[in-house]
């Protein structure tokens, strides 16, 4: 239902002038009214006239007619509001995901990639004026999807991320910057992002992390990078069993922070350390904050003028007023 509104609401404090004008109607009619002395007035008793008790309605109509007109005044209208949001500063982001074996060790729950994966999820729904795609790698790197507005489409790659020997394990870290940082050299969007995740050091790949990060910076892409791992020991993946069931052991968490930070450095990003899921929520959140949408809002109004009505009203009250006055009401005034 559409809103009513008054573009001149101060006219209704006209509305306290309506019992001066009842109380000058009354002090009218007492004016205007003859007198006649009579000892007795026993023999005009049930003369009165009907019309005669009904002759103050016309002062009645006046006074309805005059609050029509001051509601008129105050311009009643309905008003459709219909917003439209512009982005005014579009960033495109590419996260760059390792899925490495060492991603399965269990020291976030239930393991670090699926911990991961509902995180980064979380991060796409949150961000639903941006283009974001998707690179995975591990010794080698491949773009699982492109830069895309498409979130249904993102959010299903993201599900779908899984350690199934696709890629040559090991940890090739300038491989998936390097590939990231291709998705995005082209792009035209005023903020260029990569979120990198690792839980390793850099031990394959022929393209140093190094000679990617100058890449990144070289093209004006801001790279935020985060390990993901606990300080010390983690259960870790190291055999796979008949049944087809990953194997276990307690083994060193390693990972090069150094490189990490000197890459978030050099391109102007920063480095993230994820120990457990709450921690890695809060660094997905961090990043969500720190690469702001600038988002134009536009409001459309629509007005419908519903004071016409009311002037109609007003007209019609006085036409009757004026028209009962001169003929059923004439000769009693």
């Amino acid at each position: 239902m559409d809103k009513i509104t008054f573009l001149n609401p101060e006219f209704f404090w006209l509305f306290l002038l309506i019992p001066v004008v009842i109380v000058w109607f009354m002090r009218k009619k007492n004016h205007q009214s003859a007198t006649l002395k009579m000892s007795s007035l026993e023999g005009f008793k049930g003369t009165e006239s009907y019309l005669t008790k009904l002759k103050p309605m016309l002062n009645v109509l006046r006074v309805l007619a005059l609050c029509s007109l001051i509601v008129a005044m105050a311009r009643p209208r309905t008003v459709d509001v219909s917003n439209k949001t512009k982005t005014t500063k579009g960033i495109d982001i590419v996260m760059a995901i390792d899925v490495s074996g060492s991603m399965l060790a269990k020291d976030l729950k239930p393991n670090r990639m699926e911990a991961l994966k509902r995180v980064a999820a979380d991060f796409v729904e949150e961000r639903p004026n941006d283009r974001i795609g998707l690179v995975v790698y591990a010794s080698e790197a491949y773009t699982k999807t492109p830069v895309t507005s498409d979130k249904a489409v993102i959010l299903d790659a993201i599900n779908s991320i899984k350690y199934d020997n696709v890629l040559q394990d090991g940890t090739g870290i300038g491989m998936g910057l390097a590939t990231a940082v291709n998705r995005l050299k082209d792009s035209q969007a005023k903020s260029k992002v990569i979120i990198l995740l690792t839980d390793g050091v850099n031990n394959a790949g022929f393209i140093e992390p190094e000679t990617a990060s100058d890449i990144a910076k070289q093209y004006g892409i801001k790279v935020y990078t985060v390990g993901i791992g606990t300080n010390g020991m983690a259960m870790f993946p190291y055999a796979i069993a008949p049944n087809g069931k990953f194997l276990f052991q307690m083994m060193k968490v390693e990972i090069d922070e150094q490189l990490m930070k000197n890459i978030a450095r050099k391109t102007d990003g920063k480095y993230f350390r994820a120990t457990s899921n709450s921690k890695l929520a809060e660094i997905y959140a961090s990043i969500n904050k720190l690469e702001t949408t600038e988002i134009e809002e536009l409001k459309f109004y629509d007005y419908d003028e519903k004071f016409r009505p009311f002037i109609w009203f007003a007209g019609f009250l006085l036409l009757l007023e004026v028209g009962l006055r001169n003929t059923v009401f004439k000769s009693f005034i």
